[in-house]
């Protein structure tokens, strides 16, 4: 048997990986009487831990909620992952998470083993970040609300703005969040209109659970992430992109391929194809590129690149 700190420490850590377990299933996972599980769950409250008790044949604990953070167990893999999901937050697309991500990132690395640290650094550096365009920022309150509505699936209500500026009140049963590039979609079971529904946190407002469980439906598709992906491929796309730059097809592909259609043009030219729903993108793109470039159309991107070049002019 281990000894009782190290124990205490296992049950702290299986607490934390479920929202309730039965006590026998705990004690068996821990090599413990249930008695003895009993008196080290009493151990944990004493150190600070809101640890919960069901009483009865189908009795069990889990870790509630507290009037603060206690400290929490994670093992090596999980520590990783949390350092570079925190770099990533840092340069994500959350309003006011950048400035407290990269606190908490101080903290984690100054008390991870130089082991884990390597593994981190390793992969902050093989990894290239992206700077996104930050007008599709996301509350983080928002996003807060939703993300529990998802895990304790509770019902929600929100106002939603769709993309022609209509405005529409939501009852949903949240199933789960995908980030995609610089956005956040929630999918969702909407109540009213009896289907499946893919909606725009920055276009989200005022979420609400109430109160109200639900049992999670069948998602027809193989997860959420396939979801959106689908129904952004489906949904209209009002512009159709095509501008001939002036540099050989195997440099475009190389910084913008995999967001465009690139052929060749003539000597040294290339023909860039896109359909986009917002014109800010290409011409993000284009600048990427770094070459002399010909808009064939539309024309509202000739007016897009003409705003663009001012403004870099009167900087």
């Amino acid at each position: 048997m281990a000894n009782t700190s190290s124990r205490t420490l296992r049950l702290l850590s299986l607490l934390q990986t479920h929202r309730y377990w039965p006590g026998a299933e705990l004690a068996d996972r821990l090599g413990v009487s249930v008695r003895t599980l009993r008196r080290d769950v009493d151990r944990l409250r004493e150190l600070g831990y809101p640890v919960e008790a069901q009483r009865g044949v189908e009795g069990g604990y889990q870790l509630a909620a507290g009037a603060e953070l206690p400290p929490l167990m994670v093992d090596d893999e999980e520590a990783v992952a949390l350092a570079v999901g925190l770099q990533a937050a840092a340069q994500g697309p959350v309003e006011g998470i950048a400035e407290a991500s990269a606190r908490v990132l101080a903290k984690v690395a100054r008390v991870m083993p130089g082991r884990l640290r390597r593994r981190v650094e390793a992969i902050r550096a093989m990894t290239v970040p992206v700077s996104w365009d930050t007008t599709t920022n996301v509350d983080p309150g928002v996003l807060t609300t939703v993300a529990l509505a998802c895990r304790d699936s509770e019902r929600l209500r929100f106002a939603y703005t769709a993309a022609g500026g209509q405005r529409t009140d939501r009852h949903v049963e949240p199933h789960r969040l995908v980030g995609v590039g610089r956005r956040w979609y929630l999918v969702a079971y909407d109540l009213a209109r009896h289907d499946w529904r893919s909606f725009r946190l920055d276009r989200l407002t005022g979420p609400i659970g109430t109160g109200t469980p639900f049992r999670p439906r069948d998602l027809p598709a193989t997860d959420a992430a396939e979801f959106v992906r689908t129904g952004l491929a489906n949904a209209p796309r009002p512009y159709e992109v095509e501008v001939v730059v002036d540099a050989p097809v195997a440099t475009v592909r190389e910084r913008i391929g995999q967001w465009s259609t690139v052929e060749e043009a003539g000597a040294g030219r290339s023909r860039v194809r896109m359909t986009v729903d917002a014109l800010d993108w290409p011409v993000m793109a284009l600048g990427v590129v770094g070459a002399d470039f010909h808009v064939v159309g539309p024309p509202e991107l000739l007016d897009q690149v003409h705003e663009w070049g001012a403004r870099f002019v009167r900087s």
